[in-house]
């Protein structure tokens, strides 16, 4: 009898027994405590990595503008973009690193301990969230804007007209989840009845995203089939743009489907992220393309034995390799939260519990939010 006992006892699916407030024992497995951990670790991985990520970009981009170009607007969006996203990821380590994350709040659901600084720390993130898209999406109509300068006015208006309306999509559904998402932050509830808002934010802001970028791409490809045409096919800052437009269109697109597939916490994250990060990165290569040809082309060349200025005169200094001087072109010259979720009430999928974690990272909801069908 003892030695059926012990062939079918599980030690790694123990449970341990905690008390409530009022005295109340309610017991916990070691799987959802394994669950916890988990969960909190690769989340935490996630922000600290798109927190660096922000940082790296926003130190380069500070540095290698010039100071001519720092007045743009669209310099001033993408620095403001990626100080919010940086500040934003601060706030959602902290999240599971303070008084909202310690095992026994979440599975007592007991936030007594958890300070009124902790709640504005949680607010705080939804707004930011929102005006980071807010930012974003003034950089691609600014970037689109500029590209359609030279289509004909009907065509420039209905495109800019188009993407005022898509735009204006995605930043009205990411309000209305921010306002949402705070009182469920203050209240202590879940977000799990409202998991079709938090879909249609991801949705809209994925297809905006797309949109802006598709329309950008098109009317680049289109010039760089006419300077092809016209025998003007060297790399330069328009191929470096088209380039990093097709990067910012695809890989965020990649981010936002894969995130109703793959088992990984909070991957809608990283949408705003990339496309934060990718924005500044392509002016900063075009332009430094640019720079480059310009020096290149102010270069002394030589002339009938003769070395000759930037100016074409001549020069009496001795004659120099002229692969020294010249030297060839290189090709180098720089210039949203998983919707699909199940009902939590499920103790072996602690990802699944309270969409606002997914996307916003508060506060998870505990055993007593799964008892209730939240």
């Amino acid at each position: 009898m003892s030695m059926a006992t012990s062939t079918t006892f599980d030690p790694f699916s123990q449970s341990f027994t905690l008390l409530l407030p009022n005295g109340t024992p309610f017991n916990v497995t070691l799987n959802e405590l394994d669950d916890f951990i988990l969960y909190s670790v690769q989340i935490s991985i996630n922000y600290a990595a798109q927190l660096g990520a922000c940082l790296l970009f926003l130190i380069v981009l500070l540095l290698l503008t010039k100071p001519d170009k720092r007045r743009s607007p669209i310099f001033a969006i993408n620095a403001v973009a990626l100080t919010l996203n940086f500040l934003r990821t601060l706030l959602q380590c902290l999240y599971f690193t303070g008084p909202f994350n310690q095992v026994y709040a979440y599975f007592a659901v007991d936030y007594s301990r958890v300070s009124p600084s902790d709640y504005a720390n949680q607010v705080a993130i939804t707004v930011l969230t929102w005006v980071l898209l807010v930012c974003v999406e003034l950089s691609l109509l600014l970037q689109v804007r500029v590209v359609c300068v030279t289509v004909r006015r009907a065509y420039r208006h209905l495109i800019l007209a188009f993407s005022v309306v898509i735009a204006g999509l995605a930043i009205g559904f990411r309000l209305a989840f921010c306002i949402e998402n705070a009182k469920s932050i203050l209240s202590l509830e879940s977000l799990f009845p409202l998991r079709w808002l938090a879909s249609a934010t991801n949705i809209t802001t994925s297809i905006s995203i797309c949109w802006f970028c598709a329309a950008f791409i098109t009317k680049l490809g289109f010039a760089l089939d006419q300077r092809k045409k016209l025998g003007v096919g060297s790399f330069g800052p328009m191929q470096i743009i088209f380039i990093m437009g097709c990067q910012t269109l695809i890989i965020p697109a990649i981010f936002s489907i894969i995130q109703y597939f793959v088992d990984l916490p909070s991957m809608d994250s990283n949408v705003l992220t990339l496309v934060t990060i990718f924005l500044p990165l392509s002016s900063l290569w075009a332009s430094a393309s640019l720079d480059y040809r310009k020096k290149s082309s102010e270069k002394p060349k030589f002339h009938g034995g003769k070395l000759l200025g930037s100016n074409g005169t001549a020069s009496t200094g001795p004659l120099v390799n002229e692969k020294c001087l010249i030297g060839p072109l290189s090709p180098s010259e720089t210039a949203t939260s998983r919707s699909s979720q199940s009902n939590p009430s499920s103790p072996s999928n602690i990802r699944d519990q309270g969409i606002h974690i997914d996307l916003e990272a508060q506060k998870m909801a505990g055993p007593d939010s799964r008892r209730n069908g939240y």
